[in-house]
């Protein structure tokens, strides 16, 4: 790869003016070099042109490119981020389980010291993020057979000896063999599409629907319990794997909007049947959640002036919000009006969520051990709880105790844990499946970097232009014990860090909740997840959506979400601009 001159300062270092030029820059560099198609690796599914496209989303998100039928679809391809010479893993009696991922869970990862807070975000931003991800991506159920076997210190007291950890699931098309990197299926659409409502198969997504009106299926304002066996206890919905009650509220609150924006499409358009008013209000639905995420929740974990102007810039655009509703859209840019409704663009590689992206986005620290659920009138605490009580199958009888609008209003005034080393909840290091099998998900999160080959920090850090760090104290920002931590977990072996700890221990932009290494990944794949989908560009229209539909997307915030479902939130979100920062108390 051809070096690529850096500027002399960070981005975040930089006066306002050059700190966006050079995001931008930044984005145009990783456009170029760091989306790497693993159809190389052999044995993908074959190109193939589609037919005449649907003006909706599909089911299982096939058929958004018309040179491509597969792209996006569910049981296709994560691709790369980093180059794929890069992603081989270390053999397992050749460095997989160096260190053990158990001991960077133990020594590094630990809420040793407590909790420590992340006290500028509330915990639906936390609860937030993981419903997103259930929309993005899952490498799906793993084999029982051929466990890896993690390596245990003499004095580890884990439950369950050996500690074994499934491995991921197989790709089922890969060519595996010399000189060919492993690669894995996403399991669920790759597209923005709302899928972890909605289902990523047709089967799936009709049997959430009445079949009328277009809507989902509601029971006395709660989804329902799920029908599959053994599942008794968590909510019928698109994607319900490792399931709580942030998220609960949160696929209760979107599947109350779809519902919602059907009565608002049909009284615009009475004629229309059930499929057509579904089909509509999905599109008008999976935009709401996308512009949410780009211009509240990321400015509110990322929160500087620039990157609060760069998520603005990627969907509105730099027209004031009074003129650009009444100019209609000209030119191919991006810069007036945003990337929606501007020209579809792959850049360099087909469509897909990347293993390095699932990567970015290991953020258990931001999850609590200790609940306090209050009242939303009084504010006063009704009860301390655990994580136990309110994830798995005792999630609908959490919310059949406590309501949804004391547990929204509790949301929204606890702080999510700072995501950083020593933080990883304890409730998740040792969790107890439905299975009855205990796991901790520190070890996983380690593990599963290193098993899918992503670099190591250091290679990783590299492949994102970044500058390198040359010794443990640069890496931690002069924090000298942190530093003599890692060094002694990975043998004075700087090369050997990985990549999710490398990012926690790095010091943090300020107003920042993760890395600026964590960054480079969002700066690439937050726009490409608009720019590639044509419901986000050409198809991003009245034609398709309607106009009472884009009015909706344009008019909607998440505190306006709340408000519409939950009105008596009212006084909690009186003096909030962001949903995700804390509310504040009843007066």
């Amino acid at each position: 790869m051809t070096p690529v001159p850096r500027p002399r300062r960070e981005w975040h270092e930089l006066p306002f003016p050059l700190a966006l030029l050079e995001i931008r820059r930044q984005r145009e560099l990783l456009r170029a070099h760091n989306l790497h198609d693993t159809y190389g690796a052999g044995g993908e599914r074959p190109r193939r042109p589609g037919p005449a496209a649907l003006p909706h989303r599909s089911y299982d998100g096939s058929g958004y490119d018309p040179h491509d039928v597969d792209m996006g679809r569910a049981g296709t391809r994560f691709d790369r981020n980093c180059p794929l010479p890069l992603t081989f893993p270390d053999a397992e009696d050749k460095g997989l389980f160096a260190p053990s991922p158990r001991e960077v869970s133990r020594q590094l990862l630990a809420r040793s010291a407590g909790f420590r807070p992340a006290p500028t975000l509330n915990l639906l931003a936390a609860a937030w993020i993981q419903f997103q991800n259930h929309g993005w991506f899952s490498h799906g159920d793993n084999p029982a057979q051929a466990p890896l076997d993690v390596p245990l210190a003499p004095d580890d007291d884990w439950p369950q000896c050996p500690m074994l950890v499934r491995r991921s699931r197989p790709d089922p098309a890969a060519h595996t063999g010399p000189g060919r990197p492993p690669t894995y299926e996403n399991t669920v659409t790759h597209w923005w599409d709302g899928s972890q409502v909605y289902g990523s198969d047709e089967e799936r997504c009709r049997a959430l629907r009445t079949g009328e009106g277009g809507k989902l299926a509601l029971v006395a304002g709660r989804l329902p319990d799920e029908t599959q066996p053994g599942l008794s206890g968590i909510d019928a919905t698109g994607f319900n794997d490792n399931y709580w009650v942030g998220l609960s509220l949160l696929h209760t609150l979107f599947a109350k909007e779809h519902n919602a924006i059907c009565d608002r499409i049909a009284s615009a358009h009475p004629t229309w049947d059930d499929e057509r008013l579904f089909q509509t209000a999905r599109l008008v639905n999976a935009a709401v959640m996308a512009k949410i995420h780009t211009v509240e929740w990321t400015p509110a974990v990322i929160d500087q002036p620039v990157t609060r102007a760069a998520m603005h810039l990627n969907w509105y655009g730099v027209l004031p919000a009074r003129l650009r509703r009444r100019v209609r859209r000209f030119g191919r840019g991006e810069a007036l009006f945003g990337i929606p409704g501007s020209p579809t663009a792959h850049h360099t590689a087909p469509y897909s969520m990347t293993e390095e992206f699932v990567t970015s986005y290991r953020l258990h620290p931001l999850v609590r051990d200790e609940y306090e659920i209050r009242s939303h009138r009084t504010g006063e605490p009704i009860e301390v709880t655990d994580f136990e009580p309110l994830q798995a199958l005792a999630t609908r009888k959490a919310v059949d105790r406590w309501g949804l609008t004391d547990l929204l209003y509790s949301f929204g005034t606890m702080h999510p844990g700072a995501i950083s080393l020593h933080n990883h909840p304890d409730c998740l290091r040792d969790l107890v499946r439905i299975s009855g099998e205990h796991v901790d998900l520190g070890t996983v999160d380690v593990l599963r970097d290193r098993e899918r080959g992503v670099p190591r920090y250091t290679a990783f850090r590299a492949a994102l232009h970044r500058p390198p760090v040359r010794s443990f104290e640069e890496l931690t920002g002069g924090d000298a014990l942190l530093a003599a931590e890692l060094r002694e977990v990975y043998a004075g072996r700087l090369d050997r860090v990985d990549t999710m700890v490398g990012m926690y221990a790095e010091p943090k932009p300020r107003g920042f909740a993760f890395s600026d290494t964590a960054f480079r990944v969002f700066v690439l794949m937050a726009s490409r997840r608009l720019k590639s989908d044509r419901f986000f560009t050409t198809d991003y229209r009245p034609e398709v959506y309607t106009a009472e539909g884009l009015e909706w997307v344009d008019r909607t915030s998440m505190r306006d979400v709340l408000l519409r479902h939950h009105p008596e939130l009212a006084p909690a979100l009186e003096a909030v601009g962001n949903a995700f920062a804390p509310w504040r108390g009843p007066r």
